[in-house]
């Protein structure tokens, strides 16, 4: 029912009264109640419609495009962050990231990470096989490349172990003694791209976490349409910024670009998309996973 039309019938009993009547004071405070309700409802309403038009939905008509631009972070190629500050100083201990996934559909965004995290950090990497799995690819026991000769541990910034193991979703452990584990492929990634020590606005790190959610959830486990509509989608983005959210690579691409390849919809992938998997595929870390594809 219009506002307007339930204003007229609340106070349609009182307005008409005769005006030669003594007003009794209860009527008074019961029209004059009336009013402040209507008001708020009014302004309530009011403010509803103001956040729906925030939440980015692909019928959303708020474009935040221009805050996104306005939250420019450093690129991932420069000085590494303070570990000690990020993660806890131990001193006398090297930090230790253990993750255990599947050979069955392996992690490519986690290998991804880890080339990049190689470039910005002295990174001591061990890849090994746990008795639960009976046969791994060779290309997966050298994921992470040849292994230069290795130097004395405290020479090292991080640990990172991967253990092939017989396992329903990645798993990772930081500090193995302290604390419980982290799961699924998202949440590992995101956890390992924060080492690079970005920082966002709360609208790009929203978004963020938006696009890894939906790349892991609808484009990697959804059905054909719900992978459909993700293209559609990304390509949109994709017109406006030349990476995912903003103008520098996030973990939204990584995953996202990885959940493509392992899908095999990258080539129904829609122009943008294209051209920003390219961008992807020049960067070395990409195109070393590209080879564990073929």
């Amino acid at each position: 029912m219009p506002s307007h039309l339930f204003s007229e019938r609340l106070l349609c009993p009182l307005s008409h009264r005769n005006s030669k009547e003594e007003v009794d004071p209860s009527l008074q405070a019961l029209e004059s109640h009336q009013e402040e309700i209507l008001k708020r409802l009014y302004e309530l309403k009011s403010a509803v419609d103001g956040l729906s038009k925030m939440i980015q939905t692909p019928d959303a008509d708020f474009d935040v495009t221009n805050i996104i631009q306005t939250d420019e972070c450093s690129p991932l190629t420069t000085t590494g962050a303070d570990l000690d500050l990020m993660l806890g100083k131990d001193y006398g201990a090297l930090k230790d990231i253990v993750i255990n996934a599947n050979p069955s559909l392996p992690p490519l965004s986690l290998l991804v990470l880890h080339s990049l995290l190689c470039e910005r950090y002295k990174i001591l990497s061990a890849v090994h096989t746990h008795s639960s799995v009976k046969s791994v690819p060779e290309s997966l026991l050298k994921c992470f490349g040849e292994q230069a000769k290795k130097q004395p541990r405290h020479e090292y910034q991080l640990g990172f172990t991967l253990i092939w193991k017989d396992v329903p979703k990645p798993q990772m452990k930081f500090s193995i003694q302290t604390m419980c584990p982290i799961e699924g492929e998202g949440n590992i990634a995101r956890f390992l791209f924060s080492l690079f020590g970005q920082k966002y606005n709360a609208v790009t790190s929203t978004l963020i976490d938006s696009w890894v959610d939906t790349a892991i959830f609808q484009l990697k486990e959804g059905s054909s349409k719900e992978k459909g509509a993700v293209l559609r989608s990304m390509n949109a983005a994709l017109g406006k910024t030349a990476w995912l959210v903003g103008n520098e690579l996030t973990v939204a691409d990584i995953v996202a670009w990885c959940a493509l390849q392992q899908t095999g919809s990258a080539n129904a992938a829609p122009a943008n998309v294209q051209k920003w998997m390219k961008s992807c595929e020049n960067l070395a870390p990409f195109s070393s996973v590209m080879k564990l594809l073929k």
